[in-house]
Protein backbone atom coordinates (compact mmCIF):
# COMPACT_ATOMS: atom_id res chain seq x y z
CA UNK A 1 0.00 0.00 0.00
CA UNK A 2 1.72 3.28 -1.26
CA UNK A 3 1.35 6.19 1.64
CA UNK A 4 0.37 9.66 -0.25
CA UNK A 5 2.33 12.27 1.15
CA UNK A 6 1.12 15.30 3.29
CA UNK A 7 -0.06 18.32 1.28
CA UNK A 8 2.59 20.33 2.98
CA UNK A 9 5.46 18.38 1.45
CA UNK A 10 4.34 18.57 -2.08
CA UNK A 11 2.50 22.12 -2.12
CA UNK A 12 4.92 24.77 -3.02
CA UNK A 13 6.08 27.96 -0.79
CA UNK A 14 3.74 30.91 -1.01
CA UNK A 15 5.85 33.74 -1.80
CA UNK A 16 5.08 37.02 -2.67
CA UNK A 17 5.42 36.56 -6.14
CA UNK A 18 3.17 33.17 -5.79
CA UNK A 19 0.19 34.98 -4.07
CA UNK A 20 0.38 38.17 -6.86
CA UNK A 21 -0.15 36.11 -9.49
CA UNK A 22 -2.54 33.95 -8.09
CA UNK A 23 -4.50 37.02 -7.06
CA UNK A 24 -3.87 38.89 -10.40
CA UNK A 25 -6.07 35.86 -12.49
CA UNK A 26 -8.76 35.98 -9.86
CA UNK A 27 -8.91 39.62 -10.17
CA UNK A 28 -9.40 39.25 -13.53
CA UNK A 29 -11.38 36.14 -13.97
CA UNK A 30 -13.62 38.16 -11.18
CA UNK A 31 -13.73 41.65 -13.45
CA UNK A 32 -14.67 39.18 -16.66
CA UNK A 33 -17.59 38.00 -14.71
CA UNK A 34 -18.75 40.67 -12.98
CA UNK A 35 -18.76 43.35 -15.91
CA UNK A 36 -21.19 41.78 -17.98
CA UNK A 37 -23.77 43.11 -14.92
CA UNK A 38 -21.67 45.78 -13.00
CA UNK A 39 -23.19 48.39 -15.57
CA UNK A 40 -27.01 47.09 -15.32
CA UNK A 41 -26.60 47.26 -11.14
CA UNK A 42 -25.03 50.46 -11.01
CA UNK A 43 -27.91 51.95 -12.72
CA UNK A 44 -31.17 49.78 -11.40
CA UNK A 45 -29.90 48.46 -7.98
CA UNK A 46 -26.94 50.48 -5.97
CA UNK A 47 -27.70 48.33 -3.12
CA UNK A 48 -26.65 44.91 -5.38
CA UNK A 49 -24.15 46.86 -6.83
CA UNK A 50 -22.33 47.72 -3.31
CA UNK A 51 -23.28 44.16 -1.80
CA UNK A 52 -21.13 42.03 -4.74
CA UNK A 53 -18.24 44.80 -4.23
CA UNK A 54 -18.15 44.04 0.06
CA UNK A 55 -18.78 40.33 -0.83
CA UNK A 56 -16.36 39.97 -3.72
CA UNK A 57 -13.69 42.16 -1.16
CA UNK A 58 -14.51 39.32 1.41
CA UNK A 59 -13.56 36.44 -0.94
CA UNK A 60 -10.21 38.03 -1.97
CA UNK A 61 -9.56 38.27 2.05
CA UNK A 62 -10.54 34.75 2.94
CA UNK A 63 -9.18 32.76 -0.07
CA UNK A 64 -5.99 33.62 1.36
CA UNK A 65 -6.28 31.36 4.57
CA UNK A 66 -7.16 28.48 2.07
CA UNK A 67 -4.33 26.32 3.32
CA UNK A 68 -5.30 26.43 6.94
CA UNK A 69 -9.11 25.08 6.71
CA UNK A 70 -9.20 24.08 2.68
CA UNK A 71 -12.64 22.84 2.67
CA UNK A 72 -14.22 25.44 4.96
CA UNK A 73 -13.06 28.08 3.15
CA UNK A 74 -13.85 26.83 -0.62
CA UNK A 75 -17.16 26.39 0.87
CA UNK A 76 -17.38 29.53 1.87
CA UNK A 77 -16.25 31.65 -0.72
CA UNK A 78 -18.03 29.56 -3.65
CA UNK A 79 -21.36 30.55 -1.04
CA UNK A 80 -20.49 34.54 -1.62
CA UNK A 81 -20.03 34.07 -5.28
CA UNK A 82 -23.60 33.07 -5.53
CA UNK A 83 -24.02 36.59 -4.66
CA UNK A 84 -21.26 38.58 -6.06
CA UNK A 85 -19.41 38.19 -9.13
CA UNK A 86 -16.37 39.62 -8.36
CA UNK A 87 -16.25 36.38 -5.65
CA UNK A 88 -15.72 34.07 -8.68
CA UNK A 89 -12.06 34.53 -9.09
CA UNK A 90 -11.33 33.59 -5.40
CA UNK A 91 -14.26 30.65 -5.16
CA UNK A 92 -11.90 29.57 -8.41
CA UNK A 93 -8.91 29.63 -6.61
CA UNK A 94 -10.18 28.15 -3.72
CA UNK A 95 -12.23 25.12 -5.36
CA UNK A 96 -8.86 24.49 -7.71
CA UNK A 97 -6.98 24.54 -4.32
CA UNK A 98 -9.09 21.93 -3.04
CA UNK A 99 -8.81 19.72 -6.44
CA UNK A 100 -4.82 19.65 -5.66
CA UNK A 101 -5.50 17.36 -2.83
CA UNK A 102 -7.10 14.50 -4.59
CA UNK A 103 -9.75 13.48 -2.28
CA UNK A 104 -12.97 12.34 -4.25
CA UNK A 105 -15.26 13.60 -1.79
CA UNK A 106 -13.99 17.10 -0.88
CA UNK A 107 -13.47 17.37 -5.02
CA UNK A 108 -17.28 16.49 -5.37
CA UNK A 109 -18.61 18.46 -2.59
CA UNK A 110 -17.02 21.96 -3.50
CA UNK A 111 -16.99 21.39 -7.42
CA UNK A 112 -21.35 20.69 -6.69
CA UNK A 113 -21.39 23.80 -4.06
CA UNK A 114 -19.71 26.16 -6.81
CA UNK A 115 -21.77 24.49 -9.87
CA UNK A 116 -24.98 25.50 -7.74
CA UNK A 117 -23.45 28.95 -6.49
CA UNK A 118 -22.59 30.00 -10.41
CA UNK A 119 -26.09 28.73 -11.26
CA UNK A 120 -27.43 30.89 -8.32
CA UNK A 121 -25.61 34.13 -9.79
CA UNK A 122 -26.32 33.49 -13.19
CA UNK A 123 -29.78 33.29 -12.46
CA UNK A 124 -30.27 36.44 -10.17
CA UNK A 125 -27.79 38.76 -12.01
CA UNK A 126 -29.28 40.96 -14.56
CA UNK A 127 -27.68 39.24 -17.86
CA UNK A 128 -29.51 40.31 -21.29
CA UNK A 129 -30.21 37.64 -23.23
CA UNK A 130 -29.51 34.80 -20.34
CA UNK A 131 -30.27 31.50 -21.81
CA UNK A 132 -31.11 29.16 -19.22
CA UNK A 133 -29.38 26.26 -20.88
CA UNK A 134 -26.30 27.65 -22.80
CA UNK A 135 -25.64 29.19 -18.92
CA UNK A 136 -26.02 25.97 -17.52
CA UNK A 137 -23.57 24.10 -20.55
CA UNK A 138 -21.26 27.07 -19.76
CA UNK A 139 -21.57 26.82 -15.80
CA UNK A 140 -20.87 23.07 -15.76
CA UNK A 141 -18.24 23.13 -18.07
CA UNK A 142 -16.39 25.61 -16.17
CA UNK A 143 -16.42 24.10 -12.88
CA UNK A 144 -15.40 20.94 -14.15
CA UNK A 145 -12.50 22.25 -16.23
CA UNK A 146 -11.28 24.26 -12.82
CA UNK A 147 -11.72 20.82 -10.91
CA UNK A 148 -10.07 18.57 -13.58
CA UNK A 149 -6.92 21.58 -13.55
CA UNK A 150 -7.08 21.11 -9.89
CA UNK A 151 -7.19 17.71 -10.21
CA UNK A 152 -3.96 17.71 -12.45
CA UNK A 153 -1.51 19.70 -10.68
CA UNK A 154 -2.17 17.82 -7.47
CA UNK A 155 -1.17 14.53 -9.59
CA UNK A 156 1.76 16.59 -11.18
CA UNK A 157 2.90 17.59 -7.56
CA UNK A 158 2.95 14.31 -6.33
CA UNK A 159 4.72 12.97 -9.15
CA UNK A 160 7.36 15.40 -8.81
CA UNK A 161 7.27 14.82 -4.80
CA UNK A 162 7.56 10.81 -5.91
CA UNK A 163 10.75 11.38 -8.42
CA UNK A 164 12.55 13.81 -5.83
CA UNK A 165 11.74 11.23 -2.92
CA UNK A 166 13.27 8.22 -4.84
CA UNK A 167 16.10 10.22 -5.82
CA UNK A 168 17.06 11.19 -2.15
CA UNK A 169 16.05 7.86 -1.22
CA UNK A 170 18.34 6.10 -4.14
CA UNK A 171 21.14 8.42 -2.75
CA UNK A 172 20.85 7.78 0.89
CA UNK A 173 20.80 3.67 -0.40
CA UNK A 174 23.83 4.65 -2.60
CA UNK A 175 25.37 6.02 1.03
CA UNK A 176 24.67 3.26 2.91
CA UNK A 177 25.63 0.63 0.33
CA UNK A 178 29.14 2.74 0.36
CA UNK A 179 29.40 2.71 3.87
CA UNK A 180 28.51 -1.03 4.50
CA UNK A 181 30.93 -2.13 2.01
CA UNK A 182 33.33 0.42 3.67
CA UNK A 183 32.74 -1.57 6.90
CA UNK A 184 33.05 -5.06 5.27
CA UNK A 185 36.62 -3.98 4.14
CA UNK A 186 37.54 -2.68 6.91
CA UNK A 187 36.63 -5.91 8.40
CA UNK A 188 38.18 -7.88 6.26
CA UNK A 189 41.47 -6.14 6.50
CA UNK A 190 41.29 -6.53 10.39
CA UNK A 191 41.08 -10.09 9.82
CA UNK A 192 44.04 -9.91 7.69
CA UNK A 193 46.27 -7.80 9.89
CA UNK A 194 45.26 -10.69 12.66
CA UNK A 195 46.54 -13.62 10.12
CA UNK A 196 49.43 -11.75 9.25
CA UNK A 197 50.54 -10.25 12.46
CA UNK A 198 49.75 -12.83 14.36
CA UNK A 199 52.23 -15.24 12.45
CA UNK A 200 55.08 -12.77 12.29
CA UNK A 201 54.85 -11.75 15.95
CA UNK A 202 54.59 -15.19 16.99
CA UNK A 203 57.53 -15.92 15.01
CA UNK A 204 59.66 -13.10 16.86
CA UNK A 205 58.55 -14.23 19.99
CA UNK A 206 59.57 -17.87 19.75
CA UNK A 207 63.16 -16.67 18.81
CA UNK A 208 62.84 -14.03 20.98
CA UNK A 209 62.43 -17.00 23.70
CA UNK A 210 64.90 -19.47 22.77
CA UNK A 211 67.61 -16.78 22.31
CA UNK A 212 66.81 -15.97 26.20
CA UNK A 213 66.95 -19.69 27.44
CA UNK A 214 69.98 -20.34 25.28
CA UNK A 215 72.97 -19.32 27.65
CA UNK A 216 75.27 -21.67 25.67
CA UNK A 217 75.25 -19.68 22.27
CA UNK A 218 78.25 -17.92 20.62
CA UNK A 219 78.52 -14.62 19.22
CA UNK A 220 77.92 -15.73 15.56
CA UNK A 221 75.45 -17.63 16.76
CA UNK A 222 73.45 -15.31 18.76
CA UNK A 223 74.38 -12.68 16.28
CA UNK A 224 72.41 -14.87 13.22
CA UNK A 225 69.65 -15.36 15.94
CA UNK A 226 68.61 -11.79 16.66
CA UNK A 227 69.68 -11.52 12.98
CA UNK A 228 66.27 -13.76 11.94
CA UNK A 229 64.13 -11.33 14.94
CA UNK A 230 65.05 -8.63 12.95
CA UNK A 231 64.01 -9.77 9.64
CA UNK A 232 60.55 -11.28 10.98
CA UNK A 233 60.41 -7.66 13.00
CA UNK A 234 60.96 -5.58 9.72
CA UNK A 235 58.61 -7.95 7.69
CA UNK A 236 55.78 -7.43 10.34
CA UNK A 237 56.32 -3.71 10.03
CA UNK A 238 56.41 -3.65 6.20
CA UNK A 239 53.09 -5.59 6.43
CA UNK A 240 51.73 -3.76 9.17
CA UNK A 241 52.38 -0.17 7.23
CA UNK A 242 50.87 -2.01 3.85
CA UNK A 243 47.38 -2.91 5.85
CA UNK A 244 47.07 0.74 7.27
CA UNK A 245 47.82 2.16 4.29
CA UNK A 246 44.80 0.79 2.55
CA UNK A 247 42.47 2.08 5.43
CA UNK A 248 43.97 5.87 5.28
CA UNK A 249 41.31 6.98 2.99
CA UNK A 250 42.89 10.63 3.11
CA UNK A 251 46.08 8.94 1.80
CA UNK A 252 46.82 10.82 -2.07
CA UNK A 253 49.60 8.40 -2.41
CA UNK A 254 49.22 5.18 -4.87
CA UNK A 255 48.02 2.11 -2.71
CA UNK A 256 51.26 -0.26 -2.28
CA UNK A 257 49.66 -3.36 -0.98
CA UNK A 258 51.74 -6.28 -2.03
CA UNK A 259 50.39 -9.13 -3.83
CA UNK A 260 47.73 -11.62 -1.73
CA UNK A 261 49.20 -14.68 -1.11
CA UNK A 262 47.74 -17.97 -3.51
CA UNK A 263 47.49 -21.71 -3.10
CA UNK A 264 51.49 -22.23 -4.13
CA UNK A 265 52.81 -20.07 -1.84
CA UNK A 266 52.37 -22.49 0.70
CA UNK A 267 55.40 -24.05 -0.17
CA UNK A 268 57.20 -20.79 0.75
CA UNK A 269 55.19 -20.42 4.33
CA UNK A 270 56.24 -24.57 4.81
CA UNK A 271 59.72 -23.85 3.97
CA UNK A 272 59.78 -20.79 6.34
CA UNK A 273 58.59 -22.66 9.16
CA UNK A 274 61.18 -25.44 8.97
CA UNK A 275 63.52 -22.73 8.86
CA UNK A 276 62.76 -21.29 11.84
CA UNK A 277 62.60 -24.70 13.80
CA UNK A 278 59.12 -26.02 13.48
CA UNK A 279 58.67 -30.03 12.15
CA UNK A 280 56.35 -30.01 9.47
CA UNK A 281 55.03 -32.76 7.56
CA UNK A 282 53.51 -31.22 4.20
CA UNK A 283 51.14 -33.48 2.08
CA UNK A 284 50.21 -32.08 -0.71
CA UNK A 285 48.07 -33.83 -2.79
CA UNK A 286 45.31 -31.47 -4.83
CA UNK A 287 45.09 -31.76 -8.32
CA UNK A 288 47.97 -30.04 -9.85
CA UNK A 289 46.63 -30.14 -13.18
CA UNK A 290 44.49 -27.18 -12.64
CA UNK A 291 45.33 -23.98 -11.25
CA UNK A 292 43.35 -23.56 -7.43
CA UNK A 293 41.35 -20.63 -7.95
CA UNK A 294 43.45 -17.33 -6.34
CA UNK A 295 40.59 -16.36 -3.59
CA UNK A 296 40.27 -20.64 -2.32
CA UNK A 297 44.01 -20.32 -2.94
CA UNK A 298 44.22 -17.24 -0.36
CA UNK A 299 41.82 -18.86 2.03
CA UNK A 300 43.44 -22.25 2.53
CA UNK A 301 46.65 -20.68 2.71
CA UNK A 302 45.94 -18.36 5.54
CA UNK A 303 44.25 -21.41 7.34
CA UNK A 304 47.30 -23.23 6.83
CA UNK A 305 48.99 -19.98 8.30
CA UNK A 306 47.01 -19.58 11.47
CA UNK A 307 47.48 -23.35 11.87
CA UNK A 308 51.44 -22.96 12.36
CA UNK A 309 50.85 -19.99 14.31
CA UNK A 310 48.84 -21.66 16.86
CA UNK A 311 51.36 -24.64 17.09
CA UNK A 312 54.16 -22.38 17.55
CA UNK A 313 52.35 -20.64 20.79
CA UNK A 314 50.69 -23.37 22.27
CA UNK A 315 52.86 -26.47 21.33
CA UNK A 316 56.30 -25.15 20.47
CA UNK A 317 58.89 -28.24 19.84
CA UNK A 318 55.41 -30.65 18.85
CA UNK A 319 55.57 -31.58 14.96
CA UNK A 320 52.70 -30.92 13.22
CA UNK A 321 51.17 -32.55 10.10
CA UNK A 322 49.31 -31.17 6.71
CA UNK A 323 47.44 -32.49 4.64
CA UNK A 324 46.01 -31.02 1.70
CA UNK A 325 43.21 -33.15 -0.40
CA UNK A 326 40.89 -31.93 -3.51
CA UNK A 327 39.99 -31.68 -7.18
CA UNK A 328 37.42 -29.41 -9.25
CA UNK A 329 34.84 -31.66 -8.07
CA UNK A 330 35.45 -32.24 -4.72
CA UNK A 331 36.53 -29.06 -3.72
CA UNK A 332 39.76 -28.82 -1.32
CA UNK A 333 39.70 -30.36 2.06
CA UNK A 334 42.88 -29.07 4.28
CA UNK A 335 43.83 -31.24 7.20
CA UNK A 336 46.33 -29.92 10.46
CA UNK A 337 46.75 -31.99 12.96
CA UNK A 338 49.45 -31.79 16.08
CA UNK A 339 49.75 -33.04 19.57
CA UNK A 340 48.22 -30.78 22.17
CA UNK A 341 50.66 -29.14 24.68
CA UNK A 342 51.32 -28.46 28.02
CA UNK A 343 53.09 -25.20 27.78
CA UNK A 344 53.31 -22.16 25.63
CA UNK A 345 55.41 -19.36 24.79
CA UNK A 346 53.54 -16.89 26.62
CA UNK A 347 52.65 -14.95 23.55
CA UNK A 348 49.95 -13.12 23.78
CA UNK A 349 46.56 -13.84 21.66
CA UNK A 350 42.61 -12.47 21.32
CA UNK A 351 41.46 -16.08 20.71
CA UNK A 352 39.80 -14.63 17.59
CA UNK A 353 42.27 -16.69 14.72
CA UNK A 354 40.03 -19.19 14.23
CA UNK A 355 36.75 -17.51 14.34
CA UNK A 356 38.51 -15.50 11.46
CA UNK A 357 39.05 -18.44 9.53
CA UNK A 358 36.02 -19.72 9.94
CA UNK A 359 34.60 -16.75 8.99
CA UNK A 360 36.47 -16.97 5.47
CA UNK A 361 35.33 -19.90 4.95
CA UNK A 362 31.63 -20.14 5.63
CA UNK A 363 32.28 -16.78 2.97
CA UNK A 364 33.72 -18.74 0.45
CA UNK A 365 30.85 -21.21 0.98
CA UNK A 366 32.82 -23.77 2.82
CA UNK A 367 33.03 -25.18 6.33
CA UNK A 368 36.21 -25.13 9.06
CA UNK A 369 35.70 -27.69 12.16
CA UNK A 370 38.50 -28.09 15.46
CA UNK A 371 38.25 -31.37 17.29
CA UNK A 372 40.63 -33.44 19.51
CA UNK A 373 41.29 -37.08 18.77
CA UNK A 374 42.96 -38.51 21.78
CA UNK A 375 46.16 -36.35 22.60
CA UNK A 376 46.07 -34.71 19.12
CA UNK A 377 44.19 -31.26 18.02
CA UNK A 378 42.67 -31.85 14.69
CA UNK A 379 41.61 -28.26 12.34
CA UNK A 380 40.15 -29.56 9.26
CA UNK A 381 38.59 -27.08 6.90
CA UNK A 382 36.60 -27.90 3.20
CA UNK A 383 36.14 -25.06 0.64
CA UNK A 384 34.23 -25.55 -2.54
CA UNK A 385 37.01 -25.00 -5.98
CA UNK A 386 35.26 -22.23 -7.06
CA UNK A 387 34.78 -20.43 -3.96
Amino acid sequence: MTTRPADSETQPELTWAANAWRYALCLVFSVAVWQTVAAAEWRDSRPTFFLEVVLGVAAFVLVHFRRRAPVQVALAVAAMSALSGLAAGPATLAAVSVATRREPREVVLVGVVNFLAAQTWTSLAPIEDNDYLVTTLVNLTVNAGMMGWGLYIGSRRELLWSLRSRAERAETEQDLRLAQARSTERARIAREMHDVLAHRITQVSMQAGALAFRDDLDRERLREGLGQIQAQANDALHELRDVLGVLREDDPGPATARPQPTYDDIVALVAEARTLGLEVDWSDDVDATVPVPPATGRTVYRIVQEGITNVRKHAPGSEVEIRSTGDPRAGITVVLANPMGDRGTGAPGAGLGLVGLRERAELRGGRLDQRTEGSRFVLEAWLPWSA
